[in-house]
């Protein structure tokens, strides 16, 4: 026997609301009382109530328009477990129709069971039922979310046969489905083929670009829908373009961005104002990062990652641990992904007592299952600080299987500190791994020269060249009137050229009464002196605060970004131009941040 709740019986109409209704005893007004319970129903409990009452009352198998409308609240609710409870009652519907279909693929995508989802739309097409133009969205979203290019493709021929390719919302989740599957060339042409082009339609592309970690197509792609078109740009086109700025520098852009939301948007929600703190830390302006992250009335675990992350990059060790704690009290649980970046804010500054207390905690709490990143950062934290042994024996006895991430952190360190014996244990562990990273083998190569074992050097070069292997050239990014430049080092491609290299000569002779000598033991090449002091001279860095000293104003910031660890020689240089050109200089290499400013760099020579 079935028993209400009390809920329940409060939410039936009373005998005065219907005795006026002269059809109250009959079919469709039975139907009516119990659809308007199913809408009111809190739980899964209450929900099989009501459930049992179309059963009870014959509407469940006499009124596919009941069926379906039961199936749909159980499917689209969020209940724990609410899934499985849905399609038992999907598997009791006699003939399910197209609508009953989709909302088990859709049920079933919101629930991240995406086989499941490719599963329900097999067995539609092997039952003949007809898909329409709400069946593709969500299960291409389950294509992309499972990075299964071939499913997808299979699904686009679906598509096309049947006559949904014109349909904005499904071309719009193919062009995501392609690109964030890494198909840049087919998600572009789907987007070229589109005839009306809407705002999700370009946010799906700068989205694309941006998850394929593909900044500068995100940014040319973004200036180009802002300028060609009118459209009210998504909040995901923001997220993505946001991030786009955080990781080439582009503040100002991302300064335009932000106000652009400001302007258009009312409330911002907690994935862009996560967005914009992470870009402003990562653009090198920590305060406005902060005061937005101060301002946020909720926070999730991502927003603390985010601002961990940035005061990490500033060598802000103690204020992230400050934060983290801010975390822990507001009893939003810290994940893996907070985790890595606590421990990097502990590394990126020195605090091996604090960064060893956090993993210990990690592992005592057990709610993170530390991983070989997890690991890879203790190794970082213990190889700066040139606790090497320690580091090493870490390595040996982690309770998980070693990989090219503890091993590459740990041979960074013993290149740092030029300890050749212990590096040529974790390159030959990085090798008997079968790496194909070009940039384990440049390390190792670096680490040699550093010692002259040229013989080495030739070894591991031929190496590389053996397996094909080509090296990454470093670059530096400026941006100069919402535009970024990029230099590579001895660039002669840029327009501005010539003046760059006037202001570069003009730049020496002035740092050569300010005390400053080529550090020549940073190139890693066996020529003479006078080579050596040539290819310094031409560093990406360098270049590229010529161009900013040449076109930003006067005592206005330079903000620089490069894809590689700056070297020594770069690192002296730029602290004297911060004092002999009055200006303040903010660099972001692939560790962290560095503000030069009077002659002085906020890292204290330790990075």
């Amino acid at each position: 026997m079935i028993t209400s709740s009390p809920l329940l019986q409060s939410l039936l109409p009373s005998r005065d609301d219907v005795i006026h209704n002269p059809e109250v005893n009959n079919f469709r007004a039975k139907e009516q009382e119990c659809l308007y319970l199913l809408k009111r129903c809190n739980n899964i409990e209450e929900f099989k109530q009501v459930h049992a009452k179309f059963i009870k009352l014959s509407l469940f198998s006499s009124s596919p328009f009941s069926a379906s409308s039961v199936l749909s609240t159980c499917a689209h609710s969020g209940w724990e477990n609410s899934m499985n409870y849905a399609a038992s009652i999907f598997r009791g519907i006699d003939d399910p129709c197209t609508f009953d279909y989709n909302t088990m693929i859709r049920g079933y995508v919101n629930e991240t069971s995406f086989e499941e989802a490719l599963c329900v739309y097999n067995e539609m097409v092997k039952e003949g039922i007809e898909p329409d133009n709400f069946t593709y969205p969500f299960l291409l979203k389950a294509c992309t979310c499972l990075k299964s290019v071939r499913d997808g493709k299979q699904i686009h021929g679906h598509v096309f046969k049947l006559g949904f390719e014109a349909d904005v919302f499904v071309q719009n989740s193919l062009i995501n489905m392609y690109g964030r599957c890494g198909e840049m060339a087919l998600s572009s042409a789907v987007f070229e083929r589109m005839e009306a082009k809407t705002a999700a339609s370009w946010s799906s592309m700068v989205s694309a670009r941006a998850g394929m970690g593909m900044w500068s197509d995100c940014l040319m792609l973004f200036r180009e829908m802002c300028r060609e078109t009118g459209l009210k740009v998504e909040e995901s086109g923001m997220v993505s373009a946001l991030s786009a700025c955080a990781n080439t520098g582009a503040l100002d852009l991302g300064m335009s961005i932000h106000g652009y939301l400001l302007r258009n948007i009312n409330e911002l929600n907690i994935a862009v104002q996560t967005s914009l703190v992470d870009m402003y830390a990562k653009c090198g302006w920590l305060d406005k990062a902060l005061r937005i992250f101060k301002k946020m009335e909720s926070r999730n675990s991502l927003t603390y990652s985010a601002m961990i992350s940035g005061l990490a990059l500033h060598g802000e060790g103690e204020a992230a641990l400050s934060i983290f704690s801010d975390m822990i009290e507001e009893g939003i649980e810290s994940d893996h992904v907070v985790y890595v970046s606590v421990l990097n804010a502990c590394s990126h500054s020195g605090l091996v007592k604090e960064g060893r207390r956090v993993f210990e905690e990690m592992l005592k709490e057990g709610k993170v299952e530390p991983t070989a990143e997890h690991y890879g950062c203790l190794v970082d934290l213990l190889g700066r600080a040139g606790l090497l042994e320690e580091a090493l024996e870490t390595i040996q006895n982690m309770p998980i299987e070693q990989n090219d991430v503890v091993w590459r952190s740990f041979l960074s360190s013993c290149r740092v500190h030029q300890n050749v014996e212990l590096g040529k244990i974790a390159a030959r562990e990085l090798i008997k791994l079968n790496s194909h990273n070009a940039g384990d083998y440049l390390v190792i190569s670096n680490m040699f020269a550093q010692a002259q074992m040229w013989e080495d050097v030739a070894r591991v070069r031929t190496e590389m060249a053996n397996k094909s292997l080509k090296q990454t050239p470093g670059f530096s990014i400026v941006e100069v009137k919402g535009k970024t430049h990029r230099f590579v080092s001895q660039d002669r491609f840029h327009p501005q050229c010539k003046e760059i290299y006037k202001m570069l000569h003009q730049m020496e002779w002035q740092l050569k009464f300010e005390g400053y000598s080529p550090d020549v033991t940073q190139v890693l090449l066996n020529v003479d002196e006078e080579e050596k002091r040539e290819r310094l001279k031409g560093h990406s860095q360098k270049v590229a605060l010529a161009f900013a000293l040449l076109y930003t104003p006067a005592g206005s910031i330079i903000r620089i970004a490069r894809n590689l660890r700056m070297c020594s020689d770069c690192h002296t240089y730029t602290k004297k131009i911060s004092m002999i050109y009055e200006r303040e200089i903010v660099v972001r290499d692939r560790n962290r941040f560095h503000l030069f400013k009077g002659g002085t760099c906020s890292c204290k020579d330790s990075w």
